[in-house]
């Protein structure tokens, strides 16, 4: 019974003492703060010791300011309200220029002196300074959202903060933001990343030749081929017979397949930032993609565009288990995510000339 008794009320009384702890951080003392409750002190004491009429009075209006300077400090933070405005397509790990708009939702009064800062998660580094927020009133400030993560994310912890009127205590209090944002993975380049998109430009470039409609190159004329090819013009510039090169449509074609069965955190994740940065970037050239997994096939410019592949990247996740698929387009040229290549090669997946099926060891043991 003992034993119930004090299982029960221990952890009931140290609720209690967190709360009123936390409770109280809303408020810290200044050093302004802790001189003049130390004045406030002495001349109590001196007006109970000698009993002196003058400096009651000077107690007293002492202890109405105190008082006075934490009921306006409490007001002047009330009812602030904070609201982001972000753009539509954000990147991880990328700065992003962002704007946050604050309600005064009191009427008639306004706050003054509010000091606006964010929290580890919620990336804004810089605090933001309002000398006054008139009542009724919006004002709006552009900042730099930072990002650690892909994902979804709804919910931004904020602070505001003051020292109005007299700077005798800071007086903080925490907002949250609502809103709905979703974080596209890193398309930045990364280490390999670069040297990895310069070998899939190469590849894809020595299969581009060939007799298409799109123009390529004029190139030096070659024993055997038909003359109904030769730049007339380029040729009599240089002397020496010069042919149009076209480059074939169905070549320009690349598919990436990002394999979920993994339980290899890190490297997921590192190849989800490749796959990313490669299909972005891949997208810039103008190149046909199609990206497959196992529960994903979408290809653009025909089904949507580069933002359908970085929202599903925003959110994928593996998927231990779920067996890949065989290659069903051998003409287009392949990069694949795996963390079992051998099984893929086994698939049938890199068996073109210049395709990547890229394993663990990849980008210089990220795993």
């Amino acid at each position: 019974m003992i034993k119930s008794l004090h299982d029960s009320w221990v952890p009931r009384a140290w609720r209690r003492f967190r709360a009123a702890w936390t409770q109280g951080l809303r408020q810290q003392v200044t050093g302004t703060g802790v001189a003049y409750t130390a004045a406030l002190g002495v001349v109590g004491a001196g007006a109970f010791i000698s009993a002196n009429n003058l400096l009651f009075l000077i107690f007293a209006a002492m202890l109405s300011t105190l008082l006075v300077s934490g009921f306006i400090s409490r007001l002047g933070i009330a009812g602030l309200e904070i609201n982001l405005l972000v753009p539509e397509h954000i990147s991880a790990r990328r700065k992003v220029r962002a704007g946050i708009r604050i309600r005064n939702l009191k009427r008639v009064i306004p706050s003054f002196s509010i000091h606006l800062a964010g929290s580890k998660e919620s990336g804004l580094d810089a605090i933001l300074y309002f000398p006054v927020i008139p009542g009724g009133a919006v004002l709006e400030e552009a900042v730099e959202l930072y990002f650690p993560k892909r994902g979804a994310q709804r919910e931004r912890t904020f602070q505001f903060s003051t020292r109005f009127p007299f700077g005798f205590s800071e007086r903080r209090e925490m907002v949250t933001a609502q809103h709905d944002i979703l974080v596209y993975p890193c398309v930045d380049a990364q280490p390999k990343f670069e040297e990895l998109l310069q070998g899939v430009r190469g590849e894809m470039e020595a299969q581009h030749r060939g007799r298409g409609h799109d123009f390529y190159r004029i190139r030096p004329y070659e024993a055997l081929e038909s003359a109904r090819h030769v730049d007339w013009k380029a040729t009599a510039h240089t002397g020496d017979l010069q042919v149009r090169e076209f480059a074939r449509e169905q070549d320009n074609r690349v598919v990436i397949y990002f394999d979920l069965d993994t339980d290899a955190e890190q490297w997921f994740e590192h190849s989800v930032d490749c796959a990313a940065f490669l299909a972005f970037r891949l997208a810039e050239r103008g190149a046909q993609v199609r990206f497959v997994t196992q529960e994903f096939d979408v290809s653009f410019p025909e089904e949507g565009d580069i933002y359908t592949i970085l929202k599903y990247l925003a959110l994928v996740s593996p998927m231990k288990g779920k067996a890949p698929a065989a290659p069903d387009d051998p003409s287009s040229f392949q990069i694949v995510f795996s963390a079992n290549p051998q099984r893929m090669s086994s698939l049938g997946w890199g068996a073109e000339h210049g395709a990547r099926v890229l394993g663990p060891d990849a980008f210089g043991g990220a795993d």
